[in-house]
């Protein structure tokens, strides 16, 4: 058996819930991850996505942020709907569910990093003090020993091939040294970066400005990214960034990204 796990930041699921629609029914993944949802619990459209097969679990918030996670397969249990270390954290940006797979739990999470910018000041400072808390986090759930899929858009371009002029985005909050260290520490815990262990092309991206042409140029980064524990990495079997939503009408400047692991 295969699961199929996906992360879309989709900037609004109002806004694109045709489009989200449509991708769920042509490519049916078994779990998906999404961010930036932009609304409250409440107004999500769970029923469409519901009739669709899928369980729905949200840590919404009222025109900004937001997080969902979708399972065609059993939630177990929703361990966490805002990231450890401060649990009055006022921005929706992390959920993690237990999901009942056939052969044991997977443990995902759909996670909305902050971006940081202007960098330096105090967004930067926050971005930084999260990415610490999840190093933190995700050092405790590698106790676990289970699959764990950290999914999101991590707003971090991890390599200067991952963008499409490194030189124009210097100084920026997603290319700064001090957060590529912090996405580094994380790995270095033992997690792997699912695109760069099956892909690792260089100039593959997930996200296109909608300013400058930046869709049709294909002047994109890579900020969306799969970190996978020692059990979920030895699983994984492929990776593929779906470019066929960007290019929709009313679309989503990020693009989904798909792993699939043998279970």
């Amino acid at each position: 058996m295969t699961l199929t796990l996906a992360s879309w930041n989709v900037n609004s699921i109002k806004a694109r819930l045709p489009n989200v629609l449509d991708w769920l029914k042509e490519k049916s993944p078994d779990i998906v991850c999404l961010q930036e949802i932009k609304t409250v619990d409440d107004a999500f459209p769970r029923l469409e996505i519901e009739d669709l097969g899928y369980n729905v679990e949200t840590a919404g918030q009222k025109s900004y942020n937001g997080v969902a996670i979708l399972s065609k397969l059993p939630i177990e249990e929703i361990a966490h709907r805002v990231l450890p270390g401060n649990e009055d954290e006022p921005q929706a940006r992390y959920i993690e569910a237990v999901i009942a797979a056939e052969t044991g739990p997977v443990r995902c999470a759909s996670i909305y990093l902050p971006n940081g910018n202007p960098a330096p000041g105090p967004k930067y400072e926050y971005k930084l003090a999260w990415m610490e808390r999840l190093k933190a986090h995700a050092a405790e759930l590698l106790k676990l020993e289970e699959p764990v899929i950290l999914a999101g858009d991590y707003n971090i371009i991890p390599r200067d091939d991952d963008v499409h002029d490194a030189a124009a985005w210097a100084g920026d909050a997603l290319i700064r040294e001090e957060s590529r260290d912090a996405f580094a520490a994380i790995k270095w815990l033992g997690y792997t970066e699912a695109f760069e262990q099956a892909d690792g092309r260089a100039h593959q991206y997930t996200f296109w400005d909608y300013q400058a042409g930046a869709w049709p140029k294909n002047n994109g980064i890579r900020i969306d990214h799969l970190l996978l524990s020692p059990k979920a990495a030895d699983r994984l079997e492929s990776v593929e960034i779906d470019r066929g939503p960007r290019g929709k009408e009313k679309a989503s400047d990020h693009t989904p990204i798909v792993g699939a692991f043998r279970l």
